[in-house]
């Protein structure tokens, strides 16, 4: 007698390769993007209807977690241009070997961050 019940899978105990966790990162980071469209556009309309509303903004975007979230947008953004870049080269053929995409994959998670980062320290002083 076979048993065909369904078996408990979690996620949490595989062991994804770099190239799967960017991945999954890079569909997060672009629904997060989306998710952000409504407040930056609130910012940029209160920051254009006058001067008052510009102050406002301005006192909005000088809120420490405001700060945090527009670090963290700036390294969604460039992770997901960087993660697509690379994606546009594996549709051309280029990196798809096991190897380089390993690598490609690092690059991308590490230059996303330094980019960030340095965006961070300009932002922050």
């Amino acid at each position: 007698m076979s048993d065909n019940r369904p078996i408990f899978f979690n996620l949490f105990l595989i062991r994804f390769p770099v190239a799967a966790i960017m991945s999954i990162v890079h569909r997060i980071s672009g629904v997060v993007m989306v998710l952000a469209i409504p407040a930056l556009t609130y910012m940029l309309d209160l920051s254009l209807k006058s001067e008052e509303g510009f102050q406002q903004a301005r006192d909005l975007l000088g809120h420490w977690f405001i700060t945090l979230v527009l670090i963290l947008l700036g390294w969604g953004l460039m992770h997901h241009l960087l993660a697509g870049i690379r994606y546009l080269g594996l549709d051309f053929d280029v990196g798809i070997e096991k190897g380089q995409a390993r690598v490609t994959a690092w690059l991308v998670l590490i230059v996303a961050a330094a980019i960030a980062a340095g965006f961070g320290a300009w932002v922050l002083l």
